[in-house]
C-alpha cells in the first residue's frame, strides 16, 4: 500500500477510517513474517509459582490468569514480588515449584531456542525507555525486526505503520536526544509492538513521566488494547495507573496476592489493609479526635463512625441527602474522595452520627445497606467527635 506517510499493510489500514490522503494508492505490501491469531481463552497462566533468592520468598505461591484482550494491572510496593513475576513471565526466571504459561505453552522446560521463539510473542515497556541514542527512532523501532531477520520493503512497511499507530510520523529520523520522555516511551511502544507480540509487559513504564504525559501514554495503550486487542500486563506502584487503564487488578504484597478482581470492585470496596492503604481508604487517615477512644462496640453515648461505598449510577444519587429526609438524621461527614474508574465514579465517604442511640445506629445502617454499593461500620467512638463550623466557630462534643 503506497501512502503519503509511509508503506502500509492493508490490516494496518483497517484501523483508519480513510486514507489520509487523496494521492494515497492501495497497493498490497505482503507481511510474510505475521505470527498466526492469538486464539481465545487464557494468554497467561501462572499456577501455584513460588520462587526463593536464598531466606528471601520473592514469590509465594502466585496463581491468576490474564484473557485475551485485558488489561491486568499489578500493583505493589518495592519487595513485593513485581520485578520477580514479570521475569518469570518473560522466561528470564523460572519459578522453584508452579508453572508459567504463555499461549498454553509452560515455558519453563524450554530450550533456549523454544523460549526465544515464545519471547518473540511478549513485548516489552520499561521505566527508562532504553532506547539507542546512536541510532534514530526508526532505526530504534526497526531493531527487534532486524533481529528476527526481517528486512526491506516489509520492515520499512511495520515500522512507519507503528510510528503512525503512535502518532510519531514526523520524528522517523530524529535522534532520541531531541525527543521529549513522553515521545521516547512512545517510541518505546512502537518498538515493543513491532514483531505483533500477543503480550505486551509493562514494567513501571509511566513511573520516570509527569502527571499529564502519563495520561497521554496510558489512554495510547488503552487505545492500542481496544483496536489490536492486545493483552497488556502493567506492572506499577500508583493506583492512578490501574484505576485509569485496567480491566483487573492484582494486589501484591511480600510475594503473595493479597487481593484481586475488576477494577471498579477493588475501588469500590476494597477489602485487604495494604489494598485500602493505597486506596487511601484507612481509618488512620481520619483525625486524631475521631481515632482516639476507637471502640468495636456501642455503648451509651458513643458515636457510631461508617464508611458508606457508591459506585456506577449509585454514586450518581443524593443518598446522604435522602438519608437526612427520610430518617430526620444529620450525618457529620469526616472525609470524602470521589473518583473515576474507566469513567464510572466510584465515591467513599466516612460519615459519623452524634450521639445516635443504638436503635437509630441500626436503622441508619439498614437504610444505607439497601441503597449503596457498600457500608461498613468502622467503629464508635466513645470520646466524642469534634467537628468545627467554619461559620460560627464553634465545636461539640
Amino acid at each position: 500500500m503506497s501512502c503519503c506517510i509511509g508503506w502500509w499493510h492493508p490490516e494496518a489500514m483497517a484501523l483508519f477510517d480513510a486514507l489520509p490522503c487523496d494521492d494515497c494508492i492501495l497497493e498490497e505490501v505482503p507481511y510474510r513474517h505475521v505470527p498466526p491469531p492469538v486464539p481465545e481463552g487464557a494468554v497467561v497462566r501462572v499456577g501455584n509459582a513460588s520462587k526463593n533468592f536464598g531466606s528471601i520468598q520473592a514469590l509465594d505461591d502466585v496463581t491468576f490468569e490474564v484473557q485475551l484482550g485485558e488489561i491486568l494491572g499489578i500493583i505493589g510496593a518495592s519487595g513485593a514480588g513485581k520485578s520477580t513475576l514479570i521475569r518469570c513471565l518473560n522466561g528470564l526466571a523460572k519459578p522453584d515449584r508452579g508453572r508459567v504459561e504463555i499461549l498454553g505453552r509452560d515455558i519453563d522446560p524450554l530450550n533456549e531456542a523454544a523460549l526465544q521463539r515464545v519471547r518473540r510473542r511478549i513485548g516489552m515497556m520499561f521505566q527508562h525507555f532504553n532506547l539507542l541514542s546512536a541510532k534514530t527512532v526508526e532505526q530504534n523501532v526497526a531493531l527487534p525486526l532486524k533481529i528476527a531477520g526481517i528486512t526491506g520493503p516489509e520492515q520499512a512497511a511495520r515500522v512507519r505503520e507503528l510510528l503512525a499507530l503512535v502518532g510519531l510520523s514526523d520524528k522517523a529520523q530524529v535522534y532520541p536526544a531531541k525527543l521529549s520522555d513522553g515521545q521516547k516511551q512512545r517510541v518505546g511502544i512502537a518498538r515493543a509492538l513491532a514483531a505483533h507480540p500477543a503480550l505486551l509487559l509493562c514494567d513501571e513504564a509511566t513511573s520516570a513521566l509527569d502527571p499529564e504525559t502519563t495520561l497521554s501514554i496510558l489512554d495510547l495503550l488503552r487505545d492500542i488494547n481496544r483496536r489490536l486487542g492486545l493483552t497488556i500486563i502493567l506492572l506499577t506502584r500508583e493506583m492512578s495507573v490501574v484505576r485509569a487503564i485496567a480491566d483487573r487488578v492484582i494486589v501484591m504484597d511480600q510475594g503473595r496476592i493479597v487481593e484481586e478482581g475488576e477494577v471498579q470492585r477493588i475501588f469500590a470496596a476494597p477489602e485487604a489493609e495494604l489494598t485500602q492503604r493505597l486506596i487511601g481508604s484507612q481509618i488512620s487517615d481520619l483525625p486524631s479526635t475521631v481515632r482516639h477512644g476507637f471502640l468495636n462496640g456501642w455503648t451509651q453515648g458513643s458515636h457510631p463512625v461508617l464508611r458508606v461505598l457508591l459506585s456506577g449510577e449509585v454514586a450518581q444519587r443524593p443518598v446522604l441527602a435522602e438519608m437526612t429526609r427520610d430518617l430526620d438524621v444529620l450525618p457529620v461527614m469526616l472525609q470524602a474522595d470521589v473518583q473515576h474508574v474507566q469513567e464510572q465514579a466510584v465515591a467513599s465517604f466516612i460519615v459519623a452520627f452524634r450521639d445516635a442511640g443504638e436503635p437509630l445506629a441500626r436503622r441508619v445502617g439498614e437504610y444505607l445497606a439497601a441503597r449503596v454499593s457498600r457500608v461498613e461500620v468502622l467503629g464508635y467512638t466513645a470520646t466524642g467527635l469534634i467537628y468545627s463550623c467554619r461559620r460560627c466557630r464553634t465545636h461539640w462534643k
